[in-house]
């Protein structure tokens, strides 16, 4: 196991370096901040590739969360690439459950990236806000009605879709 070499190998595809380097994680044999670290210093279109590699492995067991997992993904959703905006949305979407009292920077930069002129970026972080209004936290003061107001504005389907499933969820008192 070998992260440098398998990113300069461009041979293997993107996708391909997800699943081996999501794997390599859930296997035990490569630990999530030693991704990160490493991450740090790529380009970033492979920096991109190492985050939704972690997106692959919290989708499959979120446990691997900690909260440096969390600040981190917080902080990448600033960044400028699309790519690594709604990998990492996807990430908190993942793990919020487990943090449901650290979300609030998180939800700040979701919001925003809510607006991206990107689908992609926004409907990742619809489904990482939803994920987090379904929660049912005190969050939901400011959550509940900034969602419906992006809901009315958003011309997506699929991105209103996100929402409109957690508002329908929270509004019937479910839990989801």
């Amino acid at each position: 196991m070998n992260l440098a070499l398998l990113f300069k190998d461009k041979t293997i595809k993107a996708k391909a370096k997800v699943a081996r380097v999501g794997n390599w994680i859930l296997s035990d044999e490569l630990g999530v901040h030693e991704l990160l670290a490493f991450s740090e210093t790529q380009n970033p279109s492979d920096k991109a590739t190492c985050i939704e590699a972690l997106e692959y492995v919290t989708r499959k067991n979120p446990a691997v969360a900690d909260e440096g997992l969390l600040d981190f993904m917080t902080a990448t959703l600033q960044e400028d690439e699309p790519r690594i905006k709604w990998e990492s949305a996807r990430v908190i979407g993942n793990i919020a459950k487990l943090f449901p009292t650290a979300l609030s920077k998180a939800i700040d930069h979701l919001l925003i990236n809510a607006t991206h002129s990107g689908t992609v970026v926004r409907w990742s972080s619809a489904f990482a806000l939803a994920e987090i209004l379904k929660l049912k936290t005190a969050y939901n003061i400011k959550l509940l009605p900034a969602i419906e107001s992006l809901n009315s504005k958003e011309t997506d389907g699929g991105v209103q879709k996100k929402y409109q499933d957690a508002l329908k969820k929270v509004r019937k008192g479910t839990k989801g």
